[in-house]
This record gives structure tokens, sequence and C-alpha cells, in this order.
């Protein structure tokens, strides 16, 4: 039987993208390029996040492009004259597409709709079709066992470049990828090459030269250029800045590069003129405190296109709801990204709680499962973590201070109690009393489950030095008595309990396997006496290698106790990190098994970093989010920049 119900999660960053489509019009010469004599065109039309775009080869006011309108990343096309946007690749029954280019009428772009045979390896591959025919079944171009990003299709459409992660098993980069330059003819993709190793990000100059990005030994990522021969790839622009994600003029005068400068704060496009060896600005004229991404040239070399956050002020969505709907992969199972992190449902399913964003806005707030109200009960932004009290429609139980920090820091327990009745019209804040659970003499206490019956909670604690399982009173905690039970032992780290609904198992992640490793967790069961320890085998059998790499966490039951949701690192990334906005993990994507390791079902794929999953059974007000009026937060494009791609080189 599928798993079945509703999942909340959240999605990091892409509430707050705001991406449409812009282009300009590229003067004769770059120096005269202003915000006054350089207007924008924008090509899309405001709905949802739209990124990653290329011009038909039809006219330049013609762009395919990448967009989350429809609860998954999709293709789509706008034409000339036309705001509407048309959904391409229809017979396509894929959670993940991206990259499209066309050439000679012919639509290529990767999907990830074919599952790879074993785990840790990327579902990303390229595939080709006709453009102006939707219905016609796309070609896979990149070998089955092979995982392909980035593609580009040199001028006369005779041969693809991309990025390859090649047939061997993804090795856990996600900043500066492993990915090998490959280039093969497009009417014989069997024919692949390696061109160049440590790169990404291929674009083409004609035929026989080819342009990509990689870090440089001193550090700074660089555009280097390749003439297809043995000879090594030279340098193109020059430390002192990242240069990336370049386009290549097909008039050979230039490459658009986004780049990060030191003492600038905001992503930039720039044209680097090949023969000058001279930087033009283009976006900062436009646009000076707003991020640009991932230029790219029309035909004709007349116009220059990018995405970025389209404004506060544009046309379009205006608001990040409270609430949205994502693609599910499972009849009967409705996922909803949350604008908030750590949700967790009410007893009877028609609330929710949620933390804010960790830094500025609430630390604890309750919404209604249609996204309708949301109220604050702490303004405090150090809390976080939610867990509603099964037994008790006015209690949530969350942690007090700073989040993922070491084992003798300060964080507490805190047991939040408030009158349900005040959640009403009338009221945005909600009094709400506040009982620390825990002594503040004993470390880092964190993420607390609820026992079914509202009177224990299993936590993790670092007051033995180590990160291990204990459980309190849930009314009382240890603060009014010494009534405390240490579930775990041991010089590792067990962190992120989750105590099952009919009260038999707690699931936690641990690298007891592996103490020496910080960043792999797997997942265990252990029952609340703390009898029956053992390790759930998902990627592969006991002794198998994969499970060593296993990265699980946010664990959390189904409201039968059959099944498993978390979020893990089974499939790699699908698009290169450094093309967007920061990601913290942007391989993390949510699963689903059952309790003893079957039935793997991959719920999210995307480039984004899911996580924080809570599972209800029904939910009949989600039913009502799409209708009325869409209630959430202001898009003001609230992201950041990779935090590891610095000018501190």
């Amino acid at each position: 039987m599928e798993p079945e119900g509703t999942i909340l999660f959240t999605t990091n960053g892409l509430p707050y993208f705001g991406f449409d489509i812009f282009s300009i019009s590229l003067p004769p010469t770059p120096q005269t390029i202003s915000a006054e004599s350089t207007p924008e065109t924008r090509h899309t039309d405001g709905l949802s996040v739209n990124f990653n775009a290329g011009f038909t080869d039809e006219t330049p006011e013609s762009v395919v492009f990448v967009s989350e309108r429809t609860g998954k990343a999709r293709l789509f096309r706008t034409r000339y004259g036309k705001a509407e946007a048309l959904p391409l690749c229809t017979s396509l029954d894929s959670v993940f597409t991206d990259r499209p280019t066309v050439k000679n009428g012919r639509l290529y772009f990767i999907s990830a709709h074919e599952k790879p045979s074993e785990p840790f390896k990327s579902w990303a591959a390229v595939y080709e079709t006709d453009l102006n025919n939707t219905e016609s079944k796309p070609a896979r171009l990149t070998p089955v066992g092979t995982a392909d990003l980035s593609p580009a299709v040199s001028q006369s459409g005779k041969f693809i470049a991309v990025a390859s992660h090649g047939s061997g098993k993804w090795k856990g980069d996600f900043r500066e990828l492993e990915t090998e330059i490959v280039v093969f003819p497009s009417d014989d993709p069997t024919k692949r090459r390696v061109v160049a190793g440590q790169a990404g990000w291929p674009t083409w100059q004609g035929d026989s030269v080819l342009f990509f990005h990689r870090k440089a030994e001193d550090g700074w990522w660089s555009v280097y250029e390749s003439d297809l021969t043995d000879r090594p790839a030279t340098r193109v622009t020059p430390p002192g800045l990242h240069a990336f994600t370049p386009a290549a003029s097909h008039d050979k005068r230039f490459i658009a590069v986004a780049t990060r400068r030191k003492g600038k704060s905001h992503r930039h496009i720039e044209l680097f003129d090949l023969e000058s060896k001279e930087f033009y600005p283009v976006t900062e004229l436009l646009n000076p405190n707003l991020h640009h991404y991932n230029p790219f040239f029309s035909c004709d070399s007349s116009k220059l296109g990018y995405h970025r956050f389209r404004g506060e002020s544009a046309k379009g969505d205006s608001i990040v709801p409270h609430l949205q709907t994502a693609h599910s992969p499972v009849r009967n199972l409705k996922l909803v990204r949350i604008n908030g992190t750590f949700p967790s449902f009410s007893p009877d399913g028609c609330l929710i709680a949620i933390n804010g964003d960790l830094l500025t806005t609430p630390g604890l707030m309750v919404l209604k499962s249609d996204g309708s109200k949301r109220w604050t009960l702490i303004e405090q932004s150090s809390y976080f973590h939610t867990a509603w009290s099964p037994a008790e429609k006015g209690v949530i139980f969350a942690s007090v201070g700073p989040i993922f920090e070491s084992v003798k820091s300060t964080v507490q327990i805190a047991r939040v109690s408030f009158d349900v009745s005040d959640l009403n019209t009338k009221n945005d804040k909600v009094n709400a009393s506040v009982k620390i659970l825990t002594n503040p003499d004993k470390g880092n206490n964190a993420f607390a489950s609820i026992s079914p019956d509202g009177k224990k909670l299993v936590f993790r604690s670092g007051r033995s030095g180590f990160k291990n399982l204990y459980i309190i009173n849930a009314i009382n905690g240890e603060t009014d008595s010494d009534e405390i039970f240490r579930l775990t032992e041991g010089e590792w780290i067990d962190t992120m309990p989750s105590w099952s609904p009919d009260g038999s198992l707690i699931a936690f992640s641990s690298n007891r396997h592996d103490p020496t490793d910080p960043t792999g967790f797997g997942l265990y069961l252990i029952r609340p006496d703390g009898s029956d320890l053992q390790r759930v085998n998902i990627s592969g059998h006991e002794d198998h290698a994969d499970l060593a790499r296993e990265r699980i966490n946010h664990v959390c039951f189904s409201p039968d106790s059959k099944w498993f949701v978390f979020t893990a690192n089974f499939n790699g990334v699908l698009a290169e990190p450094i093309s967007g906005p920061n990601q913290f993990q942007p391989y993390g994507d949510l699963y689903a098994c059952r309790i003893n390791g079957s039935g793997l079902v991959r719920l999210t794929c995307n480039a984004y970093e899911n996580g924080t999953p809570a599972w209800h059974g029904g939910i009949s007000g989600i039913e009502g989010i799409s209708v009325g009026e869409i209630r959430g937060d202001k898009l003001r494009g609230q992201f950041e920049e990779p935090l590891w791609l610095t000018c501190d080189v």
C-alpha cells in the first residue's frame, strides 16, 4: 500500500526568489549601456519563479525557460507579443526539467524522470525533442547510467557539450562539482569525448571553441577556453574576481559572465571583450542592488538575457504564500511547501506550528491549515523546532537557543502553552506562557518529540559531552523533578528523534556506525525502554558500502506508524549550485520508505534543499490553499548568494 496523507516541508530559499526573465538590446559599444538608454524587456509574466532561459531561433523575443508555477520545475515558452506561458514537453512525466536551449527547431534540456539503477547517482540526463510538437516523445542523449548537467549546443547544432559526472557514483561534491566537459555529435551521442576535467557550464563559440568555468588553483572561479584539441585549456578571465556561468556571443566578440567582485555585495552580469580583455558592466548599471543570474545571447548576438528578482513593485506575484502545493509523485500523498521551518500539526490537523527564519522573523507561530491566517506566539527568533502535543491542543514544544551549536552550548526545551480560543480573526499575536523543561546547566538540549499520550518527550542532549537521547516528563520536565531516562549512550551523535504515533518506536539519526564521520547519518530505531536498537538499511544491505554514505535527517513517522519521511542525499545534485542562490545542502530531497527500509520513494526532485517534514493523515483544510485571497508575507527577494562564494581568496 502506498503512503497517504499530507506532508508539510520547507524548501530553502525558493519561495523568496521571485525570478523573472529579462533581456536588453546590446548597443554597438558596451560603454554606452545605462539605465536611461538601455531598457529591460521582461519576457515572463511574474507568476511563480522563472529562470534559466534561452532564446529560441525564431525571434529574439521568444524564449524558453524553467518555471515552478505548477509545483515542480517545468519547461515553458513565450512568443513575441504574447504574455501567455505555453508548456513544453507535455508528454513528459518529469518532476524536474532544467537548462532548455533551442537550435534548428530542436529543444535540448535536462530531465530527471528516469531513475538510476542504484543510489548515489544523479537522475539528471540530456534529452532532445521537437520544439513545436509538445506531444513528441523526447529522446535521451545521455547514456543510461551516466549523469549530465548544463547542456550547450554548438552554433550549427552539430555538437553538444555537457558537464558530466560520468557513470560513477556521486562523490558528495556540491560546491565545486567534480564534473568533466564532454562533447558528442548531436546525431550520435554515443561518441563522447572528454575535453576538460574539473569544469562546468560549457558554452560554444561556433563549432570548434568551448568556454567553461572552473575554480582556478588560486581560488578564483574563472572562465577557460578550449579549442577541442589535446592542448590544455587556457584561462580567459583574470584572478581578482569570480567569473562564472559564461555565455559566448555568436559574433565572437564577447563572453557574458556572472561576476562577484571584492567590495561588491551583488552578483552581476558583465561583458568580457575577448580581444581587449576588458570587462564592461551591464546589470550593475541597470539594477545595482539586485542579483542577476545565468546570461544568454540571442542567435544574432543583439540581445543579452538573464534572470533576476522581478522587484517589489513589479506586476506579478508579490506575496510569499504561507502554504503552496507542490507536485507529489504519489497519488494519495499531498505535498505542501510551507513558508517557515520545522512545522508540526495540531492533534486535529486544523493548525500548524512553525518557526521563522531563525534570524529575524518571529520564533514561534501558529498557522491555520488552509493558510488563511497566522498568529505569533513568540517574537524571539531563537526558537527552533516545533512539536505539537498529541494530547493537548494548546501546547507546543520547542527548542530555545542557537541551532547547530556545540554540545555545551545552552539550548533548552520549552513547553509553550496558550489558549486556542485566542486564535481568532481579531488577533495577530497571542499570549503564551513558556516553561523551560531542561536544566540550564545541562548543555545543548533540542529536537523534542512527544509520546502519543502527551506525557513524555524524547530529546537530544549534549550533557554528557556527546549528543545522545533522553526521555523526560512532558509536563514537569527535569526542572521540577529528577525524573530523566537516558535512552542512548555513546561517543557519537544521536539526534532528531521522532516518536511513532502508535507509541512503540522512536526513530532517530545517528553516526554511531562511524563516529569519526560527523556528516554521515543513518536511520535508527529503538523502543522507548531502550531495547531493540537497530539500523534501518535503506541504500543497501547491512554490509553494503553505500550505508556509510547515507546522510539521513529530519525523520518523521507516518500517521499509521508504517512509513518514514526524511531528507537524504541519495541522488546527488541536479544542477550546478554556483548558478543559483545559496543552498546549504542542494542534494537534500525528501524520501519515504516503510519502517523496514523497503519501498523507497523519492518525493521531491529539485536543485534546492528540502527538509523538516511533518506528516498528517488527513487535513481537509489543506484543500482550500488555492481558494480565495493568497495570504502570506511580502515578496522582497530576501535570499542570499552561496555563503561559500567569497572574495576572501
